[in-house]
This record gives structure tokens, sequence and C-alpha cells, in this order.
């Protein structure tokens, strides 16, 4: 695994959409994410609003340019951005790789260290 998604993920560049009144399967038109709760961000992808949890610490904020959306805490099965798509993270206990595979996030390796080094993952077996 060459990258990592980093803990918080930096939707920047994408287009930075009015949450107002928006829910998850609502339509939605181009790309760009917003912040939904604390905890959860909304991700316009394939026309649609998805869930995309950020379960770390700094959670989910919106800054005039970009969403930030902590996934440290993120667990497999939880849905990923589109702009983290073949990149991986270690599980929040560091015994594990979670990689994003076609919009969710699946472990992909089991390690007694998993540590994120250069940009990279660093599963120790």
């Amino acid at each position: 695994m060459n990258r990592s998604f980093f803990a918080a993920v930096s939707v920047v560049g994408s287009l930075l959409l009015a949450a107002c009144g928006q829910s998850v399967g609502d339509s939605c038109e181009g790309t760009g994410f917003v912040c939904q709760e604390d905890a959860l961000a909304l991700e316009c992808r394939n026309s649609v609003w998805r869930e995309v949890p950020c379960r770390g610490p700094l959670g989910c904020r919106e800054t005039d340019d970009a969403v930030r959306c902590d996934v440290s805490g993120n667990r497999d099965g939880d849905a990923c951005a589109s702009s983290a798509e073949g990149r991986g993270l270690c599980r929040s206990d560091g015994k594990a790789v979670l990689e994003c595979r076609m919009g969710v996030l699946e472990e992909t390796a089991t390690c007694s260290d998993c540590m994120e080094e250069d940009d990279q993952i660093v599963c120790q077996p």
C-alpha cells in the first residue's frame, strides 16, 4: 500500500455545497461535501447525497474552501469518500489496515503494529 488517506481526509478543490435541507438519498448535482453533523459528512456522489462518517476526534469541519473529515476512528464497513478510493489507513487500535474500496472501508490486513510513515501505511506482521 503506497498511499495513505491520512487521519483527516481533506476535500480541497471540491465544490462546497450548501447543506440547507440536504439529506441522505436526496438528489444533488456535481460533486462536493457538506458537514451534516459534528461526526458526519455528506458527499454528492453519482447524483445522490451519501453519508461519510467522520469518527475521529476532529469530526467534520467546514472552512472557506474545504470540508475536513477526520476518519481516524472509522471502521470496517464505513462509507469512504470518492477522493479516498484505493487509499488506506490504520484501524484506530493500530492492529489492521483499512482500505477504501468501491466507497466502503474494508479491512485488508491485520498487524501487530500499523503506522503511517512518509505518506505510506506500514503494517508490521
